[in-house]
């Protein structure tokens, strides 16, 4: 039997321009990544839905429609198998990151920043 371990749902935003959201993070001594806005599914949530949608409004200030799960990625951790869902919402129109959450603004976690990338260039190919 494989454990549960942590739960997360992100998004897959793609905003007027055909242009897809991302999550530009730059930690302390390590190299910048990119990730799609969300976070984790909590017991308390209703759905992994209402965790996405909780997680849009306070990241990059996104309300989230109708989003239609796409796929689920899982990967082994510590505490049992990761499971990420990812649900696509065309309705990306991104305000300013993380003005409602505290770790956006404590320095010791490093930077964050909106990024849209063309996913029809080279510009996706280019970021980790």
């Amino acid at each position: 039997m494989v454990m549960a371990g942590r739960r997360a749902a992100r998004a897959i935003l793609i905003d007027d321009s055909g242009r897809l959201l991302l999550i530009k993070r730059m930690k302390p001594g390590q190299a910048p990544y990119w990730t799609p806005p969300g976070g984790g599914v909590e017991d308390t949530d209703a759905s992994v839905k209402a965790a996405l949608y909780q997680e849009l409004a306070e990241e990059p200030e996104v309300e989230a429609t109708d989003a239609p799960q796409v796929f689920m990625f899982g990967s082994p951790s510590e505490a049992g198998l990761a499971m990420q869902h990812f649900l696509r919402d065309m309705s990306g129109r991104p305000g300013r990151i993380g003005p409602k959450r505290p770790e956006f603004s404590d320095p010791s976690r490093g930077g964050y920043e909106l990024d849209q990338v063309d996913p029809h260039e080279d510009d996706l190919a280019a970021i980790d």
